[in-house]
Protein backbone atom coordinates (compact mmCIF):
# COMPACT_ATOMS: atom_id res chain seq x y z
CA UNK A 1 0.00 0.00 0.00
CA UNK A 2 1.24 3.27 -0.91
CA UNK A 3 1.84 6.32 1.35
CA UNK A 4 -0.63 8.31 -0.38
CA UNK A 5 -3.21 5.30 0.18
CA UNK A 6 -2.64 5.19 3.59
CA UNK A 7 -2.74 9.01 4.15
CA UNK A 8 -6.33 8.61 2.30
CA UNK A 9 -7.51 5.99 4.18
CA UNK A 10 -6.30 7.47 7.70
CA UNK A 11 -8.29 10.99 6.72
CA UNK A 12 -10.94 9.06 5.87
CA UNK A 13 -11.16 7.42 9.28
CA UNK A 14 -10.86 10.02 11.40
CA UNK A 15 -13.40 11.92 9.08
CA UNK A 16 -15.80 9.82 9.28
CA UNK A 17 -14.90 9.14 12.87
CA UNK A 18 -15.71 13.03 13.48
CA UNK A 19 -18.69 12.95 11.16
CA UNK A 20 -20.39 10.26 13.18
CA UNK A 21 -19.53 11.87 16.64
CA UNK A 22 -21.43 15.09 15.12
CA UNK A 23 -24.24 13.38 13.50
CA UNK A 24 -24.92 11.53 16.99
CA UNK A 25 -24.74 15.19 18.76
CA UNK A 26 -27.11 16.49 16.06
CA UNK A 27 -29.36 13.22 16.12
CA UNK A 28 -30.03 13.66 19.98
CA UNK A 29 -29.73 17.06 20.22
CA UNK A 30 -33.10 17.32 17.11
CA UNK A 31 -34.53 14.71 19.22
CA UNK A 32 -34.92 16.54 22.21
CA UNK A 33 -35.34 19.82 20.69
CA UNK A 34 -38.28 18.17 18.58
CA UNK A 35 -39.79 16.87 22.05
CA UNK A 36 -39.61 19.97 23.57
CA UNK A 37 -41.72 22.20 20.71
CA UNK A 38 -43.83 19.57 21.06
CA UNK A 39 -44.72 19.82 24.71
CA UNK A 40 -44.20 23.89 24.38
CA UNK A 41 -47.26 23.47 21.83
CA UNK A 42 -49.11 20.98 24.71
CA UNK A 43 -48.86 23.20 26.62
CA UNK A 44 -50.13 26.16 24.52
CA UNK A 45 -53.14 24.63 23.65
CA UNK A 46 -53.81 23.75 27.45
CA UNK A 47 -53.05 27.44 28.35
CA UNK A 48 -56.08 28.45 25.82
CA UNK A 49 -58.68 26.23 27.52
CA UNK A 50 -60.57 28.51 29.18
CA UNK A 51 -60.19 30.53 26.22
CA UNK A 52 -62.16 28.50 24.04
CA UNK A 53 -63.94 26.57 26.61
CA UNK A 54 -67.16 28.78 25.31
CA UNK A 55 -66.68 26.99 21.99
CA UNK A 56 -66.50 24.02 23.78
CA UNK A 57 -69.61 23.44 26.13
CA UNK A 58 -70.08 19.95 24.76
CA UNK A 59 -66.94 18.76 25.53
CA UNK A 60 -67.08 20.35 28.96
CA UNK A 61 -69.82 18.65 30.16
CA UNK A 62 -69.48 15.32 28.23
CA UNK A 63 -65.26 14.80 28.24
CA UNK A 64 -65.31 14.56 24.19
CA UNK A 65 -62.04 14.89 22.04
CA UNK A 66 -61.68 17.95 20.22
CA UNK A 67 -59.22 18.01 17.77
CA UNK A 68 -56.89 21.49 16.77
CA UNK A 69 -54.74 19.54 14.00
CA UNK A 70 -52.74 17.13 15.42
CA UNK A 71 -53.44 17.90 18.85
CA UNK A 72 -56.70 16.72 21.11
CA UNK A 73 -57.94 18.51 24.00
CA UNK A 74 -60.08 17.34 26.30
CA UNK A 75 -61.97 18.50 29.45
CA UNK A 76 -62.97 16.83 32.35
CA UNK A 77 -65.81 18.30 34.57
CA UNK A 78 -65.03 15.83 37.25
CA UNK A 79 -61.73 14.31 37.30
CA UNK A 80 -62.90 11.26 39.58
CA UNK A 81 -65.51 9.69 36.87
CA UNK A 82 -62.91 7.47 35.30
CA UNK A 83 -62.27 6.81 31.53
CA UNK A 84 -64.02 9.09 29.10
CA UNK A 85 -65.67 8.13 25.72
CA UNK A 86 -62.68 5.00 26.05
CA UNK A 87 -59.60 7.22 25.85
CA UNK A 88 -56.88 7.14 28.01
CA UNK A 89 -57.65 6.50 31.50
CA UNK A 90 -57.53 9.39 34.34
CA UNK A 91 -55.24 8.22 37.07
CA UNK A 92 -54.86 9.20 40.86
CA UNK A 93 -52.29 11.31 39.61
CA UNK A 94 -54.73 13.15 37.49
CA UNK A 95 -57.52 13.74 40.01
CA UNK A 96 -54.66 15.17 42.99
CA UNK A 97 -54.03 17.81 39.77
CA UNK A 98 -57.60 18.49 39.16
CA UNK A 99 -57.91 19.06 42.65
CA UNK A 100 -54.50 21.55 43.08
CA UNK A 101 -52.81 19.14 45.01
CA UNK A 102 -50.40 18.13 42.31
CA UNK A 103 -48.33 20.30 39.70
CA UNK A 104 -49.20 19.61 35.81
CA UNK A 105 -46.93 17.04 34.13
CA UNK A 106 -46.45 15.28 30.97
CA UNK A 107 -46.48 11.33 30.02
CA UNK A 108 -46.22 9.02 27.38
CA UNK A 109 -49.87 6.85 27.15
CA UNK A 110 -50.19 4.11 24.29
CA UNK A 111 -53.55 4.34 23.23
CA UNK A 112 -54.48 1.39 20.64
CA UNK A 113 -51.98 0.78 18.46
CA UNK A 114 -50.65 4.79 19.24
CA UNK A 115 -48.31 5.93 21.89
CA UNK A 116 -49.48 9.70 22.57
CA UNK A 117 -47.58 12.40 24.65
CA UNK A 118 -50.31 13.73 27.30
CA UNK A 119 -50.55 17.12 29.36
CA UNK A 120 -52.55 17.33 32.32
CA UNK A 121 -53.52 20.40 34.51
CA UNK A 122 -56.29 21.80 36.18
CA UNK A 123 -58.71 23.89 34.58
CA UNK A 124 -58.00 27.00 35.18
CA UNK A 125 -59.83 28.83 38.42
CA UNK A 126 -61.86 25.34 38.39
CA UNK A 127 -61.29 23.28 40.74
CA UNK A 128 -61.67 19.34 40.29
CA UNK A 129 -62.35 19.48 36.14
CA UNK A 130 -59.02 18.45 34.32
CA UNK A 131 -57.93 19.54 31.06
CA UNK A 132 -55.37 17.05 28.54
CA UNK A 133 -54.26 17.98 25.55
CA UNK A 134 -52.67 15.05 23.65
CA UNK A 135 -50.53 14.51 20.50
CA UNK A 136 -49.55 11.24 18.34
CA UNK A 137 -45.51 10.71 19.80
CA UNK A 138 -44.59 9.67 16.63
CA UNK A 139 -45.09 13.31 15.34
CA UNK A 140 -41.59 14.05 16.49
CA UNK A 141 -39.84 10.86 16.57
CA UNK A 142 -40.87 10.88 12.27
CA UNK A 143 -38.91 14.31 11.93
CA UNK A 144 -35.74 12.65 14.02
CA UNK A 145 -35.86 9.07 12.21
CA UNK A 146 -36.10 10.82 9.01
CA UNK A 147 -33.64 13.34 9.83
CA UNK A 148 -30.99 10.23 11.19
CA UNK A 149 -31.05 8.22 8.12
CA UNK A 150 -30.07 11.69 6.15
CA UNK A 151 -27.32 11.66 8.68
CA UNK A 152 -26.31 7.91 8.50
CA UNK A 153 -26.15 9.00 4.24
CA UNK A 154 -23.92 11.83 4.80
CA UNK A 155 -21.64 10.22 7.37
CA UNK A 156 -19.84 7.73 4.87
CA UNK A 157 -20.41 9.95 1.70
CA UNK A 158 -18.32 12.85 3.65
CA UNK A 159 -15.69 10.32 4.65
CA UNK A 160 -15.23 8.98 1.31
CA UNK A 161 -14.87 12.42 -0.33
CA UNK A 162 -12.30 13.26 2.70
CA UNK A 163 -10.33 10.13 1.27
CA UNK A 164 -10.11 10.99 -1.97
CA UNK A 165 -9.46 14.75 -1.54
CA UNK A 166 -6.90 13.38 0.92
CA UNK A 167 -5.51 11.43 -1.66
CA UNK A 168 -5.29 14.22 -4.34
CA UNK A 169 -3.67 16.66 -1.83
CA UNK A 170 -0.98 13.87 -0.86
CA UNK A 171 0.25 13.11 -4.47
CA UNK A 172 1.39 17.32 -4.27
CA UNK A 173 2.23 17.15 -0.36
CA UNK A 174 4.65 14.12 -0.87
CA UNK A 175 6.07 14.94 -4.36
CA UNK A 176 9.42 16.21 -2.51
CA UNK A 177 9.39 12.43 -0.93
CA UNK A 178 9.08 10.69 -4.21
CA UNK A 179 11.84 12.84 -5.57
CA UNK A 180 13.67 12.03 -2.21
CA UNK A 181 13.14 8.19 -2.83
CA UNK A 182 14.06 8.69 -6.46
CA UNK A 183 17.46 9.95 -5.60
CA UNK A 184 17.95 6.93 -3.03
CA UNK A 185 17.01 4.63 -5.06
CA UNK A 186 19.66 6.07 -7.91
CA UNK A 187 22.48 6.48 -5.38
CA UNK A 188 22.14 2.89 -4.28
CA UNK A 189 21.82 1.78 -7.96
CA UNK A 190 24.99 3.80 -9.07
CA UNK A 191 27.37 4.25 -5.79
CA UNK A 192 27.35 7.81 -6.53
CA UNK A 193 27.07 9.87 -3.06
CA UNK A 194 27.53 13.33 -5.08
CA UNK A 195 24.30 12.90 -6.80
CA UNK A 196 22.21 16.31 -5.87
CA UNK A 197 19.65 16.22 -3.74
CA UNK A 198 17.07 19.36 -4.32
CA UNK A 199 15.44 19.81 -0.71
CA UNK A 200 13.23 23.09 -1.14
CA UNK A 201 11.10 24.67 1.88
CA UNK A 202 11.69 24.80 5.50
CA UNK A 203 8.91 21.98 6.23
CA UNK A 204 9.43 18.43 8.05
CA UNK A 205 10.40 16.77 4.38
CA UNK A 206 12.37 19.90 3.30
CA UNK A 207 14.15 18.89 6.26
CA UNK A 208 14.73 14.93 6.34
CA UNK A 209 15.95 16.45 2.63
CA UNK A 210 18.44 18.19 3.96
CA UNK A 211 19.44 16.19 6.63
CA UNK A 212 20.20 13.09 4.15
CA UNK A 213 22.02 15.43 1.84
CA UNK A 214 24.39 16.85 4.41
CA UNK A 215 24.71 13.10 5.08
CA UNK A 216 25.67 11.46 1.50
CA UNK A 217 28.10 14.75 1.88
CA UNK A 218 29.63 13.44 4.74
CA UNK A 219 29.94 9.66 3.19
CA UNK A 220 31.43 10.64 0.39
CA UNK A 221 33.94 12.76 1.77
CA UNK A 222 34.62 9.64 4.06
CA UNK A 223 34.66 7.63 1.25
CA UNK A 224 37.12 9.95 -0.62
CA UNK A 225 39.44 10.02 2.53
CA UNK A 226 39.35 6.38 3.06
CA UNK A 227 40.30 5.99 -0.72
CA UNK A 228 43.08 8.61 -0.12
CA UNK A 229 44.34 6.99 2.96
CA UNK A 230 44.80 3.69 0.72
CA UNK A 231 46.25 5.01 -2.05
CA UNK A 232 48.46 7.67 0.15
CA UNK A 233 49.28 4.38 2.99
CA UNK A 234 50.47 2.12 -0.58
CA UNK A 235 52.90 4.68 -1.51
CA UNK A 236 54.63 5.01 1.86
CA UNK A 237 54.73 1.63 2.52
CA UNK A 238 56.09 0.52 -1.25
CA UNK A 239 59.31 2.65 -0.18
CA UNK A 240 60.56 1.30 3.40
CA UNK A 241 59.17 -2.34 2.11
CA UNK A 242 61.30 -2.10 -0.88
CA UNK A 243 64.23 -1.25 0.63
CA UNK A 244 63.60 -3.58 3.69
CA UNK A 245 63.07 -6.57 1.30
CA UNK A 246 66.21 -5.31 -0.67
CA UNK A 247 68.26 -5.63 2.68
CA UNK A 248 67.36 -8.95 3.40
CA UNK A 249 67.49 -10.63 0.20
CA UNK A 250 71.13 -9.54 0.27
CA UNK A 251 71.48 -10.99 3.94
CA UNK A 252 70.04 -13.86 2.62
CA UNK A 253 72.45 -14.59 -0.71
CA UNK A 254 75.71 -13.08 1.15
CA UNK A 255 75.35 -14.22 4.94
CA UNK A 256 79.03 -14.04 5.36
CA UNK A 257 79.70 -11.21 3.92
CA UNK A 258 81.46 -7.87 6.48
CA UNK A 259 78.36 -6.11 5.11
CA UNK A 260 76.27 -8.39 6.53
CA UNK A 261 75.55 -6.50 10.35
CA UNK A 262 75.16 -3.33 8.22
CA UNK A 263 72.62 -4.85 6.21
CA UNK A 264 70.69 -6.49 9.24
CA UNK A 265 70.82 -2.75 10.96
CA UNK A 266 69.34 -1.74 7.90
CA UNK A 267 66.88 -3.49 7.99
CA UNK A 268 65.91 -3.19 11.61
CA UNK A 269 65.39 0.52 10.85
CA UNK A 270 63.44 -0.06 8.50
CA UNK A 271 60.82 -2.41 10.02
CA UNK A 272 61.27 0.10 12.79
CA UNK A 273 59.47 2.40 10.38
CA UNK A 274 57.39 0.20 9.42
CA UNK A 275 56.30 -0.41 13.00
CA UNK A 276 55.72 3.10 13.26
CA UNK A 277 53.49 3.52 9.80
CA UNK A 278 51.33 0.85 10.88
CA UNK A 279 50.56 2.43 14.37
CA UNK A 280 49.88 5.51 12.80
CA UNK A 281 47.84 4.44 10.20
CA UNK A 282 45.69 2.33 12.81
CA UNK A 283 45.39 4.95 14.83
CA UNK A 284 44.10 6.89 11.72
CA UNK A 285 42.03 4.50 10.87
CA UNK A 286 39.88 4.23 13.61
CA UNK A 287 39.34 7.89 12.78
CA UNK A 288 37.64 8.64 16.01
CA UNK A 289 36.01 5.01 16.89
CA UNK A 290 38.15 3.76 19.39
CA UNK A 291 37.50 3.40 22.86
CA UNK A 292 37.68 7.51 24.52
CA UNK A 293 38.47 7.27 28.34
CA UNK A 294 37.43 10.35 29.74
CA UNK A 295 38.63 11.90 33.06
CA UNK A 296 40.19 15.04 34.59
CA UNK A 297 43.70 15.24 33.30
CA UNK A 298 46.37 17.62 34.42
CA UNK A 299 47.72 18.76 31.17
CA UNK A 300 50.81 20.66 32.30
CA UNK A 301 51.64 17.34 34.12
CA UNK A 302 51.01 15.22 30.85
CA UNK A 303 53.56 18.16 29.23
CA UNK A 304 56.18 17.80 31.62
CA UNK A 305 56.42 14.04 31.29
CA UNK A 306 56.72 14.05 27.79
CA UNK A 307 59.65 16.59 28.27
CA UNK A 308 61.52 14.87 30.29
CA UNK A 309 61.42 11.69 28.13
CA UNK A 310 62.47 13.93 24.91
CA UNK A 311 65.27 15.24 27.47
CA UNK A 312 66.74 11.56 28.02
CA UNK A 313 66.73 11.10 24.42
CA UNK A 314 68.44 14.27 23.22
CA UNK A 315 70.36 15.59 25.87
CA UNK A 316 72.54 17.79 23.81
CA UNK A 317 69.55 20.47 22.83
CA UNK A 318 68.60 22.90 25.38
CA UNK A 319 64.82 23.02 27.22
CA UNK A 320 62.90 26.07 28.07
CA UNK A 321 59.79 24.53 30.28
CA UNK A 322 56.97 26.88 31.72
CA UNK A 323 54.38 24.23 33.34
CA UNK A 324 51.21 26.23 34.92
CA UNK A 325 48.15 24.10 36.53
CA UNK A 326 45.78 23.45 33.99
CA UNK A 327 42.99 20.87 34.42
CA UNK A 328 41.13 19.87 31.38
CA UNK A 329 38.91 16.81 30.65
CA UNK A 330 39.66 14.46 27.75
CA UNK A 331 41.84 10.78 27.38
CA UNK A 332 45.20 11.29 29.24
CA UNK A 333 46.42 8.69 26.86
CA UNK A 334 45.31 10.61 23.59
CA UNK A 335 46.74 13.67 24.91
CA UNK A 336 50.01 12.46 25.78
CA UNK A 337 50.42 10.77 22.27
CA UNK A 338 50.00 14.33 20.82
CA UNK A 339 52.07 16.52 22.66
CA UNK A 340 54.38 14.22 22.23
CA UNK A 341 53.94 13.81 18.09
CA UNK A 342 54.84 17.70 18.51
CA UNK A 343 57.92 17.52 20.75
CA UNK A 344 59.34 14.71 18.26
CA UNK A 345 58.52 17.19 15.32
CA UNK A 346 60.86 19.66 17.19
CA UNK A 347 63.65 17.48 18.06
CA UNK A 348 63.42 16.55 14.48
CA UNK A 349 64.08 19.85 13.10
CA UNK A 350 66.11 21.31 15.81
CA UNK A 351 69.78 21.68 15.18
CA UNK A 352 72.38 20.01 17.13
CA UNK A 353 72.55 22.56 19.93
CA UNK A 354 69.43 24.45 19.23
CA UNK A 355 66.38 25.41 21.91
CA UNK A 356 63.16 23.44 22.68
CA UNK A 357 60.38 25.86 24.08
CA UNK A 358 57.70 23.74 26.30
CA UNK A 359 54.94 25.70 27.90
CA UNK A 360 51.54 24.57 29.17
CA UNK A 361 48.52 27.07 30.93
CA UNK A 362 45.12 27.56 30.18
CA UNK A 363 44.16 24.16 28.82
CA UNK A 364 46.77 25.28 26.30
CA UNK A 365 50.02 23.55 25.29
CA UNK A 366 52.91 25.37 23.18
CA UNK A 367 56.39 23.98 21.48
CA UNK A 368 58.40 25.94 20.02
CA UNK A 369 62.14 25.03 18.17
CA UNK A 370 64.80 26.76 16.46
CA UNK A 371 64.19 25.05 13.03
CA UNK A 372 63.94 26.28 9.55
CA UNK A 373 60.59 26.77 10.00
CA UNK A 374 57.62 26.17 7.58
CA UNK A 375 57.61 27.41 3.82
CA UNK A 376 54.19 29.97 3.87
CA UNK A 377 52.99 27.07 1.07
CA UNK A 378 53.32 24.17 3.27
CA UNK A 379 51.66 25.94 6.43
CA UNK A 380 47.95 25.42 5.04
CA UNK A 381 48.91 21.71 4.91
CA UNK A 382 51.17 21.12 7.48
CA UNK A 383 48.23 18.75 9.35
CA UNK A 384 47.41 16.91 6.56
CA UNK A 385 47.55 13.18 6.13
CA UNK A 386 51.29 12.22 4.33
CA UNK A 387 51.75 15.46 3.81
CA UNK A 388 55.51 16.38 3.45
CA UNK A 389 57.10 19.29 2.72
CA UNK A 390 60.29 19.12 0.12
CA UNK A 391 62.57 19.52 3.08
CA UNK A 392 61.03 17.04 5.20
CA UNK A 393 61.00 13.98 2.15
CA UNK A 394 64.78 13.64 2.91
CA UNK A 395 64.20 13.09 6.80
CA UNK A 396 62.53 9.99 8.18
CA UNK A 397 58.98 9.95 8.93
CA UNK A 398 55.76 9.44 7.47
CA UNK A 399 54.19 12.66 7.52
CA UNK A 400 50.67 11.43 9.69
CA UNK A 401 52.29 12.87 13.44
CA UNK A 402 50.72 15.96 12.98
CA UNK A 403 47.76 14.85 11.40
CA UNK A 404 46.89 12.68 14.48
CA UNK A 405 48.02 15.84 16.63
CA UNK A 406 44.74 17.84 14.65
CA UNK A 407 42.46 14.74 15.20
CA UNK A 408 43.11 14.56 18.37
CA UNK A 409 42.95 18.11 19.18
CA UNK A 410 39.26 17.54 17.41
CA UNK A 411 38.06 14.74 19.82
CA UNK A 412 38.92 16.85 22.20
CA UNK A 413 36.87 19.84 20.56
CA UNK A 414 40.03 21.83 20.75
CA UNK A 415 41.80 22.91 18.18
CA UNK A 416 45.79 22.40 16.40
CA UNK A 417 47.52 25.31 15.28
CA UNK A 418 51.40 25.93 13.72
CA UNK A 419 52.47 29.66 13.65
CA UNK A 420 55.50 30.70 11.89
CA UNK A 421 58.39 32.44 13.62
CA UNK A 422 61.33 34.84 13.01
CA UNK A 423 63.54 31.54 13.78
CA UNK A 424 61.57 27.99 13.79
CA UNK A 425 58.52 27.24 14.59
CA UNK A 426 55.53 27.30 17.30
CA UNK A 427 52.69 24.58 17.24
CA UNK A 428 49.51 24.98 19.48
CA UNK A 429 47.50 22.11 21.23
CA UNK A 430 44.39 24.06 22.76
CA UNK A 431 41.41 22.09 24.90
CA UNK A 432 38.91 23.02 26.98
CA UNK A 433 39.75 23.69 30.08
CA UNK A 434 37.58 22.37 33.18
CA UNK A 435 37.45 25.36 35.37
CA UNK A 436 37.70 24.23 38.89
CA UNK A 437 36.46 26.15 42.26
CA UNK A 438 38.64 27.88 44.64
CA UNK A 439 38.84 25.69 48.17
CA UNK A 440 36.78 26.90 50.51
CA UNK A 441 39.37 28.71 53.03
CA UNK A 442 39.60 26.95 56.46
CA UNK A 443 38.08 29.55 59.69
CA UNK A 444 40.83 30.70 61.34
CA UNK A 445 41.10 28.84 65.10
CA UNK A 446 39.69 31.18 68.03
CA UNK A 447 41.97 32.96 70.35
CA UNK A 448 41.37 32.81 73.87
Amino acid sequence: MSLRTRVAIAVGAVVFGALAVVAAVVYLAAGANLRGQGDDSLVQVADNAQTIAGKLKQAHTVGQLVPFGSTELQILPDATAGPVNGFVGVTGHDVQVADGNAKPYFRDEAYGSVVYRIYTMQFPGQPGVLVRVARPASDATSTQTALGWLLAALVPIGAIGAAVLARLAAGRVLRPVGRLTETVERIRATGDLSAPIETPGQDEISRLGQAFAAMTAALDESASAQRRLVADASHELRTPLTSLITNLELLAEQPDDPSAPALAAAALAEAGELRVLVNDLVELARDGQAPFHIEDVRLDLVAERVAARAAARAPGLRYELDFRPTLVRGDPDALERAIGNLVDNALKWSPPDGRIRISAAGGTVEVSDDGPGIPADDLPYIFDRFYRSAKARALPGSGLGLAIVRRIADMHHGAAEAIPLQQGVKFRISVPETVVDPPTPEPAPLRS
